[in-house]
């Protein structure tokens, strides 16, 4: 489908269940698959994103399947994949890039990864140099810092700490604290600046534990897997609805009046995204909440904020729409990382937002919303981003017609995402 075309929503009201966290699915399929013994993935998400990863680890010998209950058995490998020569394609799967160039480091094999276009441009520089003091043999194909890599059979070293930049993208850490338990002398990791999206890497410590690794940490800015770490499967283990997929639901009840409710995450998930829940709190919206439910409802009256959203990084795109229908102005900050995810978001948020008739301005780290006294029906461009497709979809709300150009780029984290808000709204 080219485009879609939303008419104006006038209601939107109803209850959604999430379908799997995409963070959690993919960290989750990798460490099963360097566990011992077999685990079971329950609620897996299934879209895009995770099938490159399922496509992955089955080219390097890991032969998983699907019971009869849907549940996503996987075979684990005891830390040492059976292929030693593989060529992956991982599209636009930013934390499979990252994940698999530090596991395949460790893995004693010879392996090519690459991705899409945009894959090549989005840098992977940071985690090489985190890597390579630690013995491993990585190459770039093509442009000093960036995928296609070329891995080769690490080389023995007694070093066991290296030091990694935090203030590019969290993905880089999750990938070297998730390949450290393939070193027998286990190691010490040290962040440079100031980590960002602390939630993400929150999710990977809390899996890497489910898995019987405890990782020792000093704040943010030291961690240490020790020596004697390794891999066990949990045997059955479910996934939880995605927090980020949830923020446009409960904008929608913010804005459309609700109540909508998601269900499948709740305030007891470990995703820091469940905190958009706060921000639409900030803005006005009425919250209630479970340990596996969200309910928004608007109040009749927005209002714009000044937020850090470091802890927030997917869900705060979602929080530029509704700074659409807020009184004054929105300022969305510590968003440095948008410029490096499967657009410039940053940009890219910038410039469709002024399709609608709002005032934006931008820095290298922010991005300030401004509403227009009306919006106006606009075609926008998704930049084969899925959130810029579903954020934008929000806009309808606004009494406009929109059309949303490739809808189909939401396959990568959320298929049934238009099926969903057609369903709520009224």
């Amino acid at each position: 489908m080219e485009f879609l075309d939303l008419p104006p929503i006038a209601h939107v009201s109803g209850t959604v269940r999430m379908p799997g966290s995409k963070s959690i699915s993919n960290r989750m399929l990798l460490l099963a698959a360097l566990a011992d013994g077999a685990t079971e993935l329950d609620g897996l998400l299934e879209s895009d994103d995770t099938q490159v990863m399922l496509d992955a680890l089955k080219a390097l010998g890991i032969a998983w399947h699907k019971d009869a209950l849907h549940r996503y058995v996987i075979p684990g490998a005891g830390g040492a994949f059976p292929h030693k020569r593989a060529d992956l394609f991982l599209g636009l799967s930013g934390l499979s890039m990252r994940t698999l160039t530090a596991a395949l480091a460790f893995s004693s094999g010879d392996y090519r990864l690459d991705g899409v276009a945009r894959m090549r441009e989005r840098p992977i520089g940071d985690l090489v140099d985190a890597l390579r003091p630690l013995g491993a043999a990585i190459r770039y194909e093509r442009a000093e810092g960036f995928p296609p890599l070329l891995i080769g059979a690490s080389k023995a070293t007694m070093i066991a700490r290296t030091r990694i930049r935090g203030d590019v993208s969290s993905q880089f850490l999750t990938g070297l604290l998730q390949a450290l338990p393939l070193l027998p002398a286990g190691a010490t990791v040290e962040v440079d600046g100031d980590l960002i999206s602390k939630p993400y890497v929150g999710i990977t410590l809390n899996l890497m534990q489910r898995f019987d690794v405890a990782v020792e940490r000093d704040g943010w800015q030291r961690f240490r897997v020790p020596a004697d770490a390794h891999y066990r499967s949990p045997g059955r283990i479910h996934v939880e609805g995605d927090a980020s997929s949830a923020s446009y639901f409960l904008a929608a009840g913010a804005v459309g009046g609700g109540p909508v409710r998601v269900e499948g995450v709740g305030r007891a998930s470990v995703q820091g995204d469940v905190a958009f829940a706060d921000t639409l709190t900030a803005m006005g919206a009425t919250i209630h909440s479970g340990d596996d439910w969200i309910e928004a409802r608007g109040s009749g009256h927005l209002r714009g904020i000044d937020c850090d959203c470091n802890i927030i990084p997917d869900a705060a795109m979602t929080a530029a729409i509704v700074a659409l229908f807020a009184e004054g102005p929105t300022t969305l900050r510590n968003i440095g990382s948008w410029r490096v995810k499967e657009t410039d978001r940053i940009a890219a948020m910038a410039i469709e937002l002024r399709k609608l008739g709002a005032l934006v301005d931008e820095g290298p780290d922010w991005l300030r919303v401004t509403p227009p006294a009306a919006l106006r029906a606009a075609t926008i461009d998704t930049y084969d981003d899925h959130r810029m497709a579903m954020c934008f979809s929000l806009a309808a709300l606004g009494g406009v017609p929109v059309r949303i150009n490739d809808p189909e780029c939401v396959r990568k984290t959320f298929p049934d995402y238009f099926a969903e808000l057609r369903r709520l709204a009224k």
